[in-house]
């Protein structure tokens, strides 16, 4: 039976439908806002996953290229790999999801959201979080919390829930936000930098509307919803816990003392006491000790944050780690940054390139931009948490920290008329124990103030983390590895001294209140300050001059009836001009031409060219030109390459001409004086010249 249900934002209508559509699924759900169709399905395995050490959800989310009435780039004509917004997409629909599924449930589950139809202006993102959420509501997979997602504009000060494409690039501030009835799970932004404040007022706005569209989900549940499958968690053998707790609970709390010991001490210290641990007991109840002493370990970072209050480095709980910048640290870069926090490292590079390194990038939005002039990439290889792997392309996390740390920068990077350059920064961690994502933010800054980019200001970040057990809790500035993974909050800000560019938050718990989040956000806008007068200390501006390495590009502006002449038929004169000069030459629309260029001299000698072909004739003006034609009525004399004007019989002398071939032959060269500018002709004077210069003459002798 088909079943569906309505939900209205402020104008905007977002339609569940069930019932219809992919009917084997444990759940399926189509969302549906104005042409924008996406078709949500969740499935979970009867049977637990053997061996699982963690929750295998598998959250996939594709925009098919027929939904927008397009084929896909490339020679293959079929999708191929997930496009970047793909998987950020997959992201979104994961992080608020999974840490809401009950604790130690290991049956493989997976989400599947398909952009069945795109409207040119409907976002179909938030309506895969909120789809994935209501097909989980109505399956029998035992997920037993309501939420849901939307995205939140701010422009001029109003608030627009699940804004148009065009609304989105032109708000101050774009913020997703996922949340249950009690709070919110997920926050993802970004924007032109915004007051702490107002970023409060877009959460609080979307904890609203999410707390509209769960209404709608619960009705739909409650029309077609399946009875939830008996799930109980494994009892915990506190007899065995109590015997573990006993051998090792001193040794342990030792061993997870950072500020005694470094990161890799501490871990050795605790495999020591684990593996004492589980050599205590009998063969047949060891894997049950070795997860009971994990319990034991998160229990110790908990009691020691909230009872001792004390942090696993001793750290005051709004105190960061010793923080050392360093700028020009490679010498053919074009910039370059080390940022180093506690036991966290970014080596941050910037390169400089043309209009033709940009990235060209398909997207189901017909009005958006088809290439990208600032990229951010950023790289984990495995010794930066000392382990041993397989090198590959970047995955789902490499993706994420990289958009968040590029949205971060994006704010401050300069326009295309100001900084006519394409820009990538490429952040790799060389050591990681917390926050590797805001370190690349630092060190992106700290690059591109190395290199000379004109940013607006400096932009720093700072993960924070929460800890929470009823109504105790700790807000915990900086955090490091133990405290992000045992923790209930991951929550990274970035922005300058003024405002807020980018955020990111994950929490583990379902009643975080906006209250708490302010709280939070005033923290982190003490330590990014705190951060930024460390940059600032090492480099407080901008580079006057690019990198010697650093490649040239020169601007100058031409009339844009003159673009076609640049170019030349097929290409030809402008081809000519960089076989000749060897620089690169970009010309846009509206009569900008970029040359790109090694050296001075090769870019003077492509300015100059490009000059005389665009050069435009001035009424009054002198020229020294050359004869290309005589005709029996006067002279063709080219004052400009491919521009010539007509120098009548009666304008080549001050005396009476029978004949031009009298007076002058092909290839002379003169000069001339243009008369006037009659449409596309030029008329010229060497009269007009010799009268001028012969009355010079007569005044010097004067």
């Amino acid at each position: 039976m088909q079943h569906s249900v309505q939900v209205d934002l402020d104008g905007r209508t977002i339609t569940f439908e069930t019932g219809k559509l992919a009917k084997q699924a444990n759940g399926a759900v189509v969302v549906r806002s104005g042409d924008s169709v996406v078709l949500v399905t969740a499935c979970a395995n009867a049977e637990p996953k053997p061996g699982a050490t963690f929750f295998p959800l598998t959250c996939d989310y594709r925009e098919y290229t027929y939904s927008a009435g397009k084929f896909p780039g490339g020679f293959i004509k079929r999708e191929g790999r997930p496009s970047e917004k793909e998987v950020l997409t997959s992201r979104l629909i994961d992080r608020p999801i999974r840490p809401l599924f009950p604790e130690g449930f290991s049956c493989e589950t997976q989400i599947i959201a398909l952009v069945l139809s795109a409207d040119p202006k409907v976002d179909p993102a938030p309506l895969a979080i909120c789809g994935a959420a209501a097909a989980l509501a109505i399956s029998d997979i035992p997920f037993h919390h309501l939420l849901a997602g939307l995205r939140v504009g701010l422009k001029d000060g109003k608030l627009i829930p699940n804004p148009t494409y065009e609304e989105a690039r032109e708000a101050d501030f774009s913020i997703m936000v996922a949340g249950t009835r009690s709070g919110i799970v997920m926050v993802e932004a970004g924007g032109k930098g915004i007051p702490e404040e107002d970023v409060v007022r877009c959460i609080e706005f979307g904890h609203q509307c999410c707390g509209k569209i769960i209404d709608s989900i619960e009705e739909l549940a409650k029309k077609t919803g399946k009875t939830k499958r008996v799930y109980t968690a494994p009892e915990t053998n506190q007899e065995l816990y109590a015997q573990i707790e006993k051998l090792v609970r001193t040794e342990l709390t030792d061993a997870l003392d950072t500020k005694k010991y470094s990161k890799l001490d501490s871990y050795a210290g605790v495999d020591a006491q684990k593996k004492r641990a589980i050599e205590s007991v009998p063969e047949e109840q060891q894997d049950e000790a070795g997860d009971l002493f994990d319990v034991l370990k998160e229990r110790i970072f908990r009691d020691e944050m909230l009872k001792n209050r004390r942090r696993p480095d001793g750290r005051r709980f709004d105190e960061l780690r010793n923080i050392e910048c360093e700028v020009a640290v490679l010498p053919r870069t074009h910039g370059s940054g080390l940022f180093t926090r506690g036991e966290t490292q970014a080596l941050v590079t910037i390169t400089l390139g043309t209009k033709d390194d940009e990235q060209r990038i398909e997207l189901l939005d017909p009005t958006g931009d088809t290439s990208k002039r600032f990229m951010l990439h950023y790289n984990f290889p495995p010794f930066s948490v000392g382990e041993v792997a397989f090198l590959r392309g970047p995955g789902r996390r490499e993706i994420g920290h990289g958009i968040l740390a590029e949205r971060a920068l994006g704010a401050v990077i300069p326009d295309e008329k100001t900084f006519p350059y394409t820009l990538r920064i490429v952040s790799d961690i060389l050591e990681s124990n917390g926050s590797s994502s805001m370190a690349s933010v630092c060190g992106g800054t700290l690059s591109l103030m190395d290199a000379g980019v004109p940013i607006t200001a400096p932009v720093a970040g700072i993960a924070m983390g929460l800890v929470k057990e009823g109504d105790s809790y700790a807000i915990l500035t900086d955090i490091a590895g133990a405290e992000d993974h045992y923790g209930d909050m991951d929550f990274k800000v970035a922005g300058t001294k003024d405002g807020i560019s980018a955020l990111q938050m994950d929490i583990k718990v379902p009643n975080v209140t906006t209250a708490l989040m302010r709280e939070a956000l005033e923290q982190a806008r003490k330590a990014r300050l705190e951060i930024l007068e460390k940059m600032v200390a090492t480099i407080d501006k901008p580079r006057a001059e690019l990198s010697p390495n650093a490649p040239r590009i020169y601007t100058v502006t031409i009339p844009v009836d003159k673009i076609r002449e640049l170019i030349g038929p097929g290409g030809k004169m402008i081809r000519s001009i960089v076989d000749e000069t060897g620089v690169k030459i970009d010309v846009e629309d509206d009569g900008t031409v970029n040359i790109f260029a090694t050296d001075g001299i090769s870019a003077q000698a492509a300015l100059q060219r490009v000059n005389d072909i665009c050069a435009v004739a001035e009424v009054g003006k002198i020229y020294l030109g050359k004869v290309v034609r005589i005709v029996d009525f006067g002279a063709f004399v080219e004052i400009f390459p491919g521009t010539d004007g007509l120098l009548h019989i009666s304008e080549i002398s001050e005396s009476r001409v029978k004949a031009v071939k009298d007076e002058l032959k092909e290839g002379d060269q003169i000069q001339v004086k243009v008369l006037a500018l009659e449409g596309n002709k030029i008329k010229l004077s060497r009269k007009a010249v010799l009268k001028e210069l012969r009355e010079k003459m007569k005044a010097g002798g004067n």
